[in-house]
């Protein structure tokens, strides 16, 4: 009579399974981090462009390539027609895109390339608090 060595293969299938989905695992949570961009959708970001520019807006799409900020706003600094005195603080103030001569709608699509990085701002921020009370201005 034959004997019949056990059958190892489901240990070999169990080790398989836990292998791959260990790896999925893995591949899942570094794709989650690749792509995920951050963004708290329900606030405003401070988007940092490579040309000291900063935009105060809501992010609302974000790849790879480019990202969409729509209810846009900036820092405009109001320049003396007089020559400045040396002690005198710029006047600053933040200012709705949309106004300007050329008439931009408001939205705007900037290049990944432009950004050196953009932060979720909190609801009690000056510049948050700033762009409510302009918003119930209007």
């Amino acid at each position: 009579m034959i004997q019949q060595e056990p059958n190892k293969k489901p240990w070999v299938i169990g080790i398989v399974i836990i292998i791959a989905l260990a790896v999925l695992g893995w591949l899942g949570w570094w794709v989650y981090g690749m792509f995920s961009d951050g963004v708290l959708r329900d606030r405003y970001q401070a988007v940092f462009l490579s040309n000291n520019q900063v935009y105060f807006c809501k992010l609302t799409n974000v790849n790879a390539d480019y990202v969409d900020c729509t209810d846009i706003y900036y820092l405009q600094v109001q320049q003396s027609v007089q020559p400045a005195d040396k002690n005198a603080n710029p006047q600053v103030s933040l200012a709705k895109l949309g106004s300007e001569l050329h008439g931009p709608e408001d939205h705007m699509r900037i290049n990944r390339d432009q950004i050196l990085f953009w932060e979720n701002l909190k609801d009690d921020s000056k510049v948050v608090e700033t762009i409510k009370k302009n918003q119930e201005q209007k």
